[in-house]
């Protein structure tokens, strides 16, 4: 954890229910010990503590991204220490201090492969934390399998997702799969019951098959826009759900491109921060320079601002946490502690791990950012240990 305390004075603090003007925090092993008011100080101070000035800043919480495959070179399904250690130690200069391992729909083998490694795999300190793993696809719709590769694509199955639950040592949290192959909700029930977060995406379903789906456990949309109907005036579709439907939390990628700038003001308006969950989407090219790189076993081409397949078809993105914070904060509407709710409170909320990340509250992990007001990450603290420092 970093054998240092850390007390982080003079700093205005987004808690979970007031927003405290010069402030001071206390982080102890790895946790939020002490919250302080203005002109409040410590009776008495730790051993060995640091003292950082936040004056100017915004002490809020660490960024989650319920949904990333990749970054800086490597991908979850390299299936090694080293991928896993790449993506942790990079993800903390964009915000994110904890994250959910996500794999791509390929052959059972290399599933197993990746999520054998993701149950062995020990965190660090001063890096972001994995905290599960999200299943994206094989269980998906064919005709909407993005850049999911088409021959690996698979019905759903319980006993299949059982034994890759166990090869994970329990850590698939999400899962996204395509509820039309599940009518009965038979699936979707089995998972819902066992606290799995069950998520709608790369699916042809239309309005009424979501609204049946969300009865029987269904309680996300995977990439709100991408690989699922729009909205038709005369079937409102998988978008059209995430407006209507309140207990449907929706995951965005916010980075302009999956979704039109235009497109997050409207979702924006009628979803609201309660219910949407910021994403990167982010594949192995992040951080890189453009070129060619690979998701799934396809060739992918990494231009400035976008990745694509051979045929065009968008492959992920390069999207950096705070990018999509950034995004979101240009819009008409959207305060910080709205993007705190979208990037932090969320998806913690989503998968069951609000009791200890996902907010600035005394006895939680001590994953905090200190930001200016325009979202530029001053320095990352991931329970409790300096991560990143410095300007974006």
């Amino acid at each position: 954890m970093g054998d240092a305390s850390l007390f982080i004075k003079d700093v205005k603090i987004f808690t979970e229910t007031e927003t405290i003007n010069n402030g001071s925090v206390m982080l102890e092993n790895g946790k939020i010990t002490k919250i302080y008011a203005e002109g409040e100080k410590p009776a008495s101070y730790p051993s060995r503590f640091k003292i950082i000035d936040g004056k100017g800043l915004n002490l809020i919480p660490g960024f989650i991204d319920g949904h990333i495959h990749g970054a800086n070179g490597a991908d979850v399904m390299d299936a090694t220490e080293a991928a896993l250690d790449t993506m942790a130690s990079v993800l903390p200069a964009e915000g994110t201090t904890s994250f959910l391992a996500t794999t791509i729909t390929q052959s059972p083998e290399n599933i197993k492969k990746a999520l054998q490694n993701v149950a062995h795999y020990k965190n660090k300190p001063a890096q972001a934390e994995i905290i599960g793993v999200h299943l994206e696809g094989p269980f998906i719709e064919k005709s909407k399998k993005g850049a999911q590769p088409l021959e690996y694509i698979l019905e759903p199955d319980t006993a299949i997702f059982d034994e890759w639950q166990q090869l994970s040592g329990n850590m698939i949290k999400t899962i996204t799969m395509a509820p039309e192959h599940d009518p009965d909700g038979k699936f979707i029930g089995y998972l819902a019951d066992k606290g799995i977060n069950v998520s709608a995406g790369h699916t042809s379903a239309n309005f009424a098959d979501i609204k049946k789906a969300v009865s029987q456990g269904v309680s996300q949309l995977t990439h709100l826009c991408n690989a699922m109907a729009g909205i038709h005036h005369r079937d409102i579709g998988v978008v059209g759900a995430a407006f209507q439907l309140e207990r449907l939390r929706a995951e965005l990628i916010a980075d302009g491109i999956h979704v039109s700038p235009e497109m997050l003001e409207i979702i924006y308006r009628n979803v609201g921060s309660e219910r949407l969950i910021l994403i990167t989407d982010a594949m192995r090219a992040k951080c890189m320079q453009p070129g060619d790189y690979e998701l799934g076993g396809q060739p992918v081409r990494v231009s400035e601002d976008r990745a694509v397949l051979e045929d065009g078809t968008l492959a992920g993105s390069i999207l950096k946490m705070y990018q999509g914070a950034q995004q979101m904060l240009q819009l008409s509407e959207v305060t910080i502690r709205d993007v705190v709710e979208m990037a932090a409170a969320n998806p913690a909320k989503q998968i069951n791990v609000y009791d200890r990340k996902g907010s600035i509250a005394v006895g939680k992990d001590a994953d905090v950012l200190l930001v200016d007001d325009k979202l530029q990450i001053r320095q990352t603290i991931c329970r409790g240990a300096i991560a990143y420092e410095g300007g974006n």
